[in-house]
C-alpha cells in the first residue's frame, strides 16, 4: 500500500471539518489552524469582530519587518450540499482510485488555504526566513458575503497594523493546462424591485401591468448576453464572463390565481457588475429602469460600490514578479476578471493589489458543485508552486 503524503493528509483532515454554511463549526477549524501553526513555527493570535466568527491570523516575521508585508488570504467556510447528489460523504474527504479527493471545499477553498500552511512548513524546513514579513488569515464567512469576516477585517486597527503591500487570495479551477489568474472582479448587487400596475382578466393583453420595469431588466441582461458572444479584446481574446455585466431575476413573487393578472410583483435581481461599467452611471440606469414608473421601490439588499482593478502591466512591481515567476517556470496562465465576487474585493477596495488564483489546472470546475473533487497530484504541485512563489513574493526589494 502506498503511503499518502503527510501534506495530502492534512488536506484531508481540513476538508472533514465542517465549516458548512449556514452552521459552520469554526471552532474545529480555529483548532486545526492554530495546531498547524504551532507545528510550523509561526505565530497565532484569533481577531474576533463579530462573535462566533474568528478570523485566524499566522504571521512569518521578515528579517525587515519595516517593509510592506505580504497576506496570504483564504476563508474557511464551504457552501452547502445536497448529499444524495454525491457519491461519497461529501465530508469524508474520500480519495477515489485516481487520486481525486472527493469534498465539500477541495476546490473552494481549502487547498489553496493548506498549500500555503504547506508551503510556509517547506520554506522553515529548509531554514528560509523571508525579506517581508507573511501573514496568513483565515476569514470567515466568504460563502455568504464576507460581511462578518473580511470586509470588518479590513477597517480595523489590526489589519492596518500588519502594512499589508500585496495579497494572493483564490482563483478558479481551469479544464486546460493554464491558471487563472483574477486581477478584479464584478461587483455583486442585489436588490429587490417592487411594481404595481393593472389588473384584470389573464385572457387579456392588458397594458402597464405590473411586470413591465422586470421585462426592463430581463431586456438589459439579454444585450449583456450579446456582448459575451461577440465582444472581443484589443489582442483578440474573446471576452470572458467577468468583462460584462449579469442580471439575474432569481427570486419572484406574484398573482393569485392564474386567471388574473397580478397588481403587485416583487422581483430579486442578482446583478454582477464588471469593471468596464462606470459603477455611477450603471447604478443610474438601473434606478432609471424603477422610478421613472410610478409607484414603484427599489431595495438594495447587498450593494459593493467598488470594482478597482490590480494593475497587470510593468507599473505593478507585484505583477511583474508574479508573471516573471510563472514564465520561468513555464506555467501558462489567462488572466481574467473574477465573475463572481471573493474577498479580493474588499482588499483592492483600500488600495492594495491583489491576485486571486487557485493552483487547479487540467481540472473541471466544481466549486458549489456537486462532487466537488481536486487530484491530489495536482494538489501537491500547487503545494510545490506556493512554495516557490511565496519564497520569491517575500524577496522582493521594491
Amino acid at each position: 500500500m502506498t503511503t499518502e503524503h503527510p501534506a495530502v493528509s492534512r488536506f484531508r483532515e481540513y476538508l472533514r471539518i465542517k465549516t458548512v454554511q449556514p452552521n459552520p463549526d469554526y471552532d474545529s477549524s480555529t483548532t486545526f489552524l492554530l495546531r498547524e501553526a504551532k507545528e510550523i513555527g509561526v505565530s497565532s493570535r484569533i481577531l474576533t469582530y463579530v462573535p462566533g466568527k474568528p478570523i485566524v491570523l499566522l504571521t512569518w516575521g521578515g528579517r525587515d519587518p519595516k517593509l510592506p508585508s505580504i497576506l496570504l488570504n483564504s476563508h474557511t467556510d464551504v457552501v452547502p450540499v445536497f448529499e444524495d447528489k454525491w457519491i461519497c460523504d461529501p465530508f469524508e474527504a474520500k480519495k477515489l482510485e485516481n487520486g481525486d479527493i472527493v469534498a465539500r471545499g477541495a476546490q473552494d477553498m481549502k487547498c489553496v488555504g493548506t498549500s500555503y500552511l504547506e508551503a510556509i512548513r517547506n520554506l522553515k524546513a529548509k531554514g528560509k526566513q523571508p525579506l517581508r514579513t507573511i501573514h496568513l488569515s483565515f476569514v470567515p464567512d466568504e460563502e455568504i458575503g464576507g460581511v462578518d469576516g473580511m470586509a470588518k477585517f479590513v477597517k480595523s486597527q489590526d489589519f492596518r497594523d500588519l502594512n499589508v503591500g500585496f495579497a494572493l487570495d483564490e482563483g478558479l479551477a481551469n479544464p486546460s493546462d493554464a491558471l487563472k489568474v483574477f486581477y478584479g472582479e464584478r461587483a455583486p448587487w442585489w436588490i429587490i424591485v417592487t411594481t404595481r400596475g393593472n389588473t384584470g382578466h389573464g385572457s387579456q393583453f392588458i397594458r402597464d401591468t405590473a411586470n413591465r420595469i422586470i421585462n426592463r431588466f430581463l431586456e438589459f441582461r439579454a444585450s449583456q448576453e450579446r456582448q459575451l458572444e461577440i465582444n472581443v479584446h484589443a489582442d483578440g481574446r474573446k471576452y470572458s464572463l467577468g468583462d460584462v455585466s449579469s442580471v439575474n431575476l432569481t427570486i419572484l413573487q406574484a398573482g393569485v390565481q392564474h386567471n388574473v393578472i397580478p397588481q403587485e410583483a416583487k422581483a430579486g435581481f442578482d446583478i454582477r457588475v464588471s469593471p468596464h461599467f462606470d459603477l455611477p452611471r450603471f447604478k443610474q440606469i438601473i434606478e432609471e429602469f424603477v422610478y421613472t414608473e410610478p409607484d414603484a421601490e427599489l431595495e438594495y439588499v447587498q450593494y459593493h460600490g467598488d470594482n478597482s482593478l490590480t494593475a497587470i502591466d510593468d507599473s505593478n512591481v507585484w505583477w511583474v514578479v508574479f508573471r516573471d515567476f510563472c514564465q520561468k517556470r513555464n506555467v501558462s496562465i489567462e488572466t481574467e476578471i473574477f465573475p463572481a465576487a471573493t474577498d479580493s474585493r474588499y482588499i483592492r477596495e483600500i488600495g492594495i493589489p491583489a491576485l486571486g488564483i487557485s493552483y487547479i489546472k487540467n481540472t473541471p470546475v466544481l466549486l458549489h458543485d456537486h462532487n466537488e473533487r481536486l487530484n491530489e497530484k495536482i494538489y501537491l504541485e500547487g503545494v510545490e508552486f506556493y512554495t516557490d512563489l511565496i519564497e520569491v513574493l517575500g524577496e522582493v526589494t521594491r
